[in-house]
């Protein structure tokens, strides 16, 4: 059987290259601009704009159930 303090000693080293390929990876990726970083507010009136619209879609739907 071959010496397990070596192949232990083996993983860890392949463990720590591991780990520092995760951290410049999460580095970049950190960085890509992906995330908002916070709540979008809309305008009193575009949310206004978008309850209209969907009131009539929920009217378009219940004018069908009632056909």
């Amino acid at each position: 059987m071959a010496d397990l303090g070596a192949v232990v000693e083996q993983l860890k080293a392949e463990r720590a290259k591991l780990d520092r390929a995760i951290e410049a990876l999460s580095g970049i990726a950190g960085k890509s601009g992906k995330g908002r970083g916070g709540k979008r507010t809309l305008s009193v009136a575009a949310r206004a704009r978008i309850a209209e619209a969907q009131r009539k879609r929920w009217a378009k739907v219940k004018a069908r159930k009632g056909s």
